[in-house]
């Protein structure tokens, strides 16, 4: 959400701003509903000044006998407090018409990024590794003949419809590694906090980080009214919905392993076949919460601990920050951190480490003390996965992929297998 004195500040920098998304002017919608919220309130206020001073002069009329008065003034009490609730009752929804409206606006982008309609004006700056050379045509993960037998969709398909599938055997394993894998090199080498947290949330919870009002049908909702969460950014991340917290509290950096759901509601067509693209997935996810001060480094050293991870295991990958067209609605910046998948011949996202600045916090109320006082300070907030498991998966045995059918697997998940170093043409971890 948006500091609405910063928009009466300067509505014209906050239009210019969100006009590098493509978006036309509201600072005047904004400013004119603020207004007469703001008139409504004076107006309950000197509603309120005029029935105490009623209220005072009331006893002395009746102390002097004078029943005119009296009477006068007890009606007039009445008018005001009727009035009064009127206007207060107007308020509030003005109010709340503001916030919604302030709720619905993306954030401002931060002004380092490029300019750009869509993902093809994206800017690269940073690439680690190169492309293997095979010697055959290598292809995608689903056909790899050591993957077959654990990745089944018709069976999913059948248990619960498209973009789902059971995984078993050695890929099951492999999976599972990957995870313990992430999380403990960002737990021992990166720092982070291990956390589990749940994967339904209330709806407070989604409007705190931006996946609500405007982007419910991406997320699931319980007949109850629990979300499944997307990701957990949302769990993380709202930790501190609500705190004002102690400067030498942050930074506080997270890092969990959930189930996300997701409804993929746009991306009808895209990306059908295999598991790159499911209703439900494995993530696992890294928050920071810091000072303003400190979220650009902050910013800079998640996406290195993304990195790390590829870097790790062996493979290659390049880092885009996003242009204000592919940049999503909650987010200052964007890292996307893409991954060489040789079955495509392309590198797709596998993770997008962003800057959120106090945009959520904003919508959280969460706040910090400055050590040497003053008054309390919105905290920025970030999030990055630190992996797509599944997404790893793919890209794991797609590079690793054999002209044998086999799968040879990197140095750095050997441990998690128990000594295991490549899984067999027939499926099976060897």
């Amino acid at each position: 959400m948006h500091d609405i004195r910063a928009i009466r500040d300067n509505p014209a920098a906050f239009d210019a701003a969100l006009s590098r998304r493509g978006i036309a002017p509201v600072s005047l919608e904004v400013l004119s509903l603020d207004e007469a919220r703001r008139e409504k309130i004076l107006a309950a206020e000197t509603a309120q000044a005029e029935a105490n001073k009623a209220a005072k002069e009331v006893g002395a009329a009746k102390a002097r006998g004078d029943e005119a008065e009296f009477e006068r003034l007890r009606t007039l009490m009445a008018e005001k407090k009727s009035q009064i609730a009127t206007l207060n009752e107007e308020a509030k929804a003005k109010d709340a018409a503001l916030t919604d409206l302030l709720m619905g606006i993306p954030n401002l982008p931060d002004e380092t990024i490029p300019d750009g309609d869509d993902e093809d004006d994206n800017v690269e700056i940073h690439r680690n590794g190169s492309p293997r050379n095979f010697s055959f045509d290598p292809v995608e993960h689903y056909d790899i003949p050591a993957i077959r037998p654990g990745m089944d969709f018709e069976t999913a398909a059948k248990l619960s419809g498209s973009r789902f599938v059971l995984l078993s055997g050695a890929v099951a394993r492999l999976h599972r590694a990957l995870a313990q894998f992430m999380i403990d090199v960002h737990v021992e080498e990166h720092g982070l906090t291990e956390t589990i947290t749940p994967v339904l949330v209330r709806e407070e919870m989604m409007y705190g980080t931006g996946q609500l009002p405007k982007f419910g049908e991406d997320s699931y909702q319980t007949t109850n009214g629990w979300w499944l969460i997307p990701t957990a950014e949302v769990t993380l991340t709202n930790i501190v919905n609500g705190m004002t917290i102690e400067e030498d509290y942050l930074p506080r950096r997270y890092v969990a392993h959930t189930q996300c759901f997701r409804s993929e509601a746009g991306s009808a067509g895209r990306d059908t076949s295999g598991m790159l693209r499911q209703h439900q997935f494995e993530k696992v996810e890294m928050v920071s919460v810091t000072k303003p001060e400190d979220s650009a480094a902050e910013h800079d050293r998640m996406t290195k601990c993304a990195e790390a991870i590829l870097e790790k295991l062996d493979l290659p990958y390049r880092t885009v920050v996003l242009c204000t067209g592919d940049l999503g609605a909650g987010m200052r910046k964007t890292h996307d951190i893409e991954v060489w998948l040789p079955g495509q011949n392309k590198y797709r996202e596998i993770s997008s480490v962003s800057v959120a600045g106090d945009y959520q916090a904003r919508r959280m109320n969460a706040r910090y003390k400055p050590s040497e006082g003053g008054k309390p300070q919105f905290v920025h907030t970030l999030n990055g996965s630190g992996l797509a498991v599944g997404r790893t998966l793919i890209a794991v045995v797609e590079n690793g992929q054999q002209e044998d059918g086999s799968v040879t697997l990197p140095a750095a998940l050997h441990p998690y297998l128990r000594g295991k170093t490549r899984i067999t043409h027939e499926g099976l971890l060897a």
